[in-house]
């Protein structure tokens, strides 16, 4: 943990400037600020039916209790971008816009970052079904994990995915992620707890970047 508060690196900009995929382009990792907020609103109600299966929910609680002591009423835009840049700045989060040549067109999170013993973090993702499989996801996902691996020192990052969320399979195959498993009532997702199976790869599986790794196989 002390070397994050040494050196707090937000906000990030991560790019990747040969993004080949027709038509090509720029994909570049950027912080998520308020002025996104029509552009955010608007893929997200347009991706409604494409996203909200997947979307983590609050379980329900006692009556008169709240998880933390906080409401559990939905946060406006601006809360939610003050939130993730708190987070952000405490340095157990990197929340990242997903921009195709200047489009907004997705979110990547890297969350549960973790020093100490476990050096580890979790890599969660959506991008608008209308640039699903163009690889823009595993390209996101391999930029985050580099930067998570090379440049904050951490050793491990895992994806965890609902068994049926077919598209997000194909990212982590695509990537050659190391299957680890089933996790059991892992997530509470759209009112119960699902299961979700966990992928990984650890900085001595991806000596040259799991980036230059995807660029290989493609």
């Amino acid at each position: 943990m002390a070397f994050w508060r040494r050196s707090p690196a937000w906000p990030v900009v991560l790019r990747d400037d040969s993004f080949t995929d027709p038509p090509g382009g720029t994909l570049i990792l950027r912080r998520l600020v308020r002025r996104d907020r029509d552009d955010w609103m608007d893929v997200r109600e347009h991706n409604a039916d494409w996203l909200d299966r997947w979307e983590a929910t609050l379980p329900p609680v006692l009556p008169g209790r709240h998880p933390g002591g906080r409401s559990r009423s939905a946060p406006t835009f601006g809360e939610y971008v003050r939130l993730l840049d708190g987070a952000a700045r405490d340095g157990t989060t990197l929340p990242f816009a997903i921009e195709l040549d200047g489009e907004l067109v997705g979110q990547l999170t890297v969350s549960s970052i973790t020093y100490g013993s476990m050096c580890s973090a979790s890599i969660g993702y959506w991008v608008s079904e209308h640039v699903a499989g163009r690889g823009i996801a595993p390209t996101a996902v391999a930029l985050a994990a580099d930067y998570c691996l090379f440049e904050l020192g951490l050793h491990r990052i895992e994806v965890n995915i609902r068994p049926e969320n077919a598209p997000s399979l194909r990212v982590v195959a695509k990537l050659g992620l190391r299957d680890e498993g089933l996790r059991v009532a892992y997530l509470h997702i759209q009112g119960r707890w699902c299961d979700h199976r966990t992928f990984a790869v650890t900085a001595e599986e991806v000596p040259g970047g799991l980036l230059a790794r995807w660029r290989g196989q493609q």
